[in-house]
């Protein structure tokens, strides 16, 4: 692919960027001459917003030319951590994981980008800003919906999700799907839920009333396991050792009709879209709905479903050569706008905006569905962050996945895991 620099480890990325022309110690870049900026990314050959932002803008902008340097993404945080506290690194630095933005903003790696104009109504900037501070901007905000498989529904002679759901649908619909695919034959589970811990923690804070994933209280989490822990017992969807022993696919799962239903972020539409069409998946009718809500207040197409979701955004780094910081800027305020967001909704990216253009761009992408409810589930939804902006969110989170882990393989019960993730944050991290 063009214009990409393979940072295979620190070490390399320095090197590779000290050759690009940019970082400390490198010549100034002459203002009114050709400019080159550098993109960090990840998995360039198999994710193409990060080409297709630097060509669009590169077509607007005839003297600058965009250079992706394509980090491991397993080790993608680490590496751009360490090449910043190095002194190098990108220019324009990808924000693949907002739980890291405070790392780079206490070690003074990221400009102030407050001035930087974002469209009205764009998604999960707040993440990116600390102390009232914007340190990055956002252009593309997945959010989590519920995918359904209508074929199996109607199979199963089982009412399709109308965006009316609460929680209670759900595990009622998942035990029903499954009983009576099971009457006709078929080994299909009514839900298939991936091993993350998001997949119960980020419902359960979004969804609760006051609820804080800083504060060191979780007695909220309390339903939400104790559902999954019922789905499980029902038969109704995979247990979480199954999951994790035989290292099973959400993408699997879902594709190869496994399950009726997957809670999955929005990001798999893309993907599910491309499976089909190669034939890794199979050929179906599926739709999006809704996320189930906790109570019946946020449920309906005259309300607001409640998810989450963390933002990808764009940074730039604080050691960027003073003659670039300008056109750094602008590639920001472009990676944000409608047009951009456009173009990545026609490749099946879900941007930060979703103005009806874009929303329409994304539902135009062949194989996606074309119903209403689907439109609504991804354009419709008050989305809060899954990782707030906190040095305090890495720690936190870890200590979660183990409390996460020991619920549902049974090793703890709810109440005595929930208990202990408590009295570790308070004694390891601390609480805000």
């Amino acid at each position: 692919m063009k214009k990409r620099i393979i940072a295979a480890s620190a070490g390399l990325a320095a090197s590779a960027i000290a050759l690009a022309g940019c970082g400390g110690g490198t010549p100034a870049a002459d203002p009114d001459g050709p400019v080159t900026l550098t993109l960090s990314g990840w998995s360039v050959e198999t994710t193409p917003e990060f080409q297709l932002l630097a060509d669009l803008f590169e077509d607007a902008h005839p003297d600058v030319t965009v250079e992706i340097v394509d980090y491991d993404p397993a080790e993608y945080n680490t590496l751009v951590t360490t090449d910043l506290a190095a002194g190098k690194g990108p220019d324009i630095i990808t924000q693949k994981e907002v739980k890291y933005v405070t790392t780079f903003q206490e070690g003074g790696q990221l400009l102030d980008v407050s001035d930087v104009e974002l469209p009205e109504g764009i998604g999960g900037a707040a993440s990116y800003e600390v102390d009232g501070t914007a340190y990055a901007v956002p252009y593309r905000q997945d959010s989590w919906v519920l995918f359904y498989n209508e074929a199996l529904f109607d199979e199963a002679g089982v009412a399709q999700p109308d965006g009316s759901w609460t929680w209670d649908d759900y595990e009622a619909a998942a035990e029903e799907l499954t009983t009576k695919l099971g009457e006709a034959g078929s080994t299909a589970k009514g839900a298939y839920q991936h091993g993350w811990q998001s997949t119960v923690q980020g419902f359960a804070t979004a969804q609760t009333e006051g609820a804080d994933l800083l504060s060191g209280d979780y007695d909220y989490f309390a339903p939400y396991y104790e559902r999954v822990l019922a789905l499980q017992e029902a038969g109704a969807q995979e247990a979480y050792n199954t999951v994790t022993a035989n290292q099973l696919t959400y993408q699997g799962e879902f594709g190869k009709q496994k399950a009726a239903m997957l809670p999955m972020g929005t990001w798999f539409v893309a993907t599910l879209i491309a499976q089909q069409a190669s034939g890794e998946a199979d050929d179906f009718e599926w739709g999006i709905a809704p996320i189930p809500q906790q109570d019946a207040s946020t449920t309906g197409l005259d309300a607001t479903p409640v998810t989450f979701g963390d933002p990808t955004g764009l940074a730039i780094n604080a050691n960027i050569d003073q003659s670039k910081v300008e056109i750094a800027k602008d590639f920001l305020a472009f990676a944000a706008s409608e047009e951009a967001a456009t173009a990545l909704a026609g490749i099946g990216i879900s941007p930060a905006l979703l103005t009806d253009p874009v929303v329409e761009a994304y539902f135009g992408v062949e194989g996606a569905p074309q119903d209403e409810l689907s439109a609504f589930a991804v354009q419709t939804h008050e989305t809060k962050a899954e990782s707030p902006t906190s040095s305090k969110t890495a720690a936190v989170q870890n200590i979660l996945a183990d409390m996460h882990s020991a619920i549902l393989s049974a090793s703890a019960d709810v109440d005595a895991a929930i208990a202990e993730a408590e009295e570790r944050v308070a004694n390891e991290v601390g609480t805000e």
